[in-house]
This record gives C-alpha cells, sequence and structure tokens, in this order.
C-alpha cells in the first residue's frame, strides 16, 4: 500500500505548476509498479475536498479502489450520484513534466487559496494540497483537540502482528 508521509512546502511558479515531493513521487511510482493495471498514467490525481479549503491528492490505483467501493453503493442512488459529482466528475489527473511537476488548473488553485506556495500534506494513504498558512492553523487545532480529548486509534495487526 502506498503511503505519503510528512509535509512539504514548495512554490507554485507563474504558470501554476508545482514540483510533487520526490517522495511522493518514489510512493507513486512503487504502487504503480505494483499495480496490476496496465495504465503508464505518471502523475497524481486531485479533487476538490468536500471538507477542507483544499485539494486531496491520490493515485489513480486508489481513485479505482475509491470507484469500486462507490459502485456498490445502489445505482442511481443520491448517495452513489453525490460522490460521482463531487468526485469523479471534479478530479483531475495531473501528469509529471520531466522536472516532476504537476501544473494545477486555475479552478482548483482559487478553491484551495493556493497563491505562492503549496503544503503537500501526506495521510498515509492519500495526500492533500494546502495553503501552508492555513494548514498550520488546523494541525495545530488538531493537536489541541488530540490533547484534550486523547486519541482513540487501534492498531490492526498485520501479517506478521505487528
Amino acid at each position: 500500500m502506498a503511503l505519503f508521509l510528512s509535509t512539504f512546502i514548495n512554490k507554485i511558479d507563474k504558470k501554476g505548476r508545482v514540483s510533487v515531493p520526490a517522495s511522493f513521487r518514489t510512493t507513486l511510482s512503487v504502487g504503480q509498479a505494483n499495480s496490476s493495471d496496465e495504465s503508464s498514467f505518471s502523475g497524481i490525481v486531485v479533487f476538490r475536498s468536500l471538507k477542507h479549503p483544499a485539494l486531496e491528492g491520490c493515485s489513480v490505483e486508489r481513485m479505482q479502489r475509491l470507484s469500486k467501493s462507490i459502485d456498490s453503493l445502489d445505482m442511481f442512488s443520491d448517495a452513489q450520484d453525490d460522490l460521482v459529482a463531487a468526485i469523479f466528475a471534479d478530479s483531475q489527473l495531473l501528469t509529471f513534466d520531466s522536472e516532476g511537476r504537476v501544473s494545477i488548473p486555475e479552478d482548483f488553485l482559487k478553491f484551495a487559496g493556493l497563491v505562492d506556495q503549496v503544503a503537500f500534506v501526506g495521510r498515509g494513504a492519500t495526500f492533500q494540497l494546502w495553503d501552508p498558512i492555513v494548514f498550520q492553523k488546523v494541525q495545530e487545532d488538531a493537536r489541541a483537540r488530540l490533547k484534550r480529548e486523547g486519541p482513540a486509534v487501534r492498531l490492526s495487526l498485520g501479517e506478521r502482528g505487528t
């Protein structure tokens, strides 16, 4: 499984291009190499977050898994229609250029308030793109909540029981 870790802040150039962190590109290429999909897409998938002023990012393989999950909903249900419209119809395939950059569409830049910099925020199987200052506040609030309420995480046992 692909694992996106850490937070990286990169500059956005005047053409809306930004370098995807090298560790994220490596994670994406390893996931693609392990995929049975014959697609040769080299890049990221992004769509507008349904919860935050940020962009959600992931691999094509993750989107395929999400598609299967949504397909399990009742066909033509409001829930299925809403998820398809809000996620798949909004998603953009952003291809890496020769320098590992992607071009973020103008409407996505505006949605997430991205101007000069973008924070690539690892979220395990996915990642998000944030305005660095906005994300710093979100992260501080999350830490304060966890300190106050305590985390409630149960680790699942892996194949080796670790």
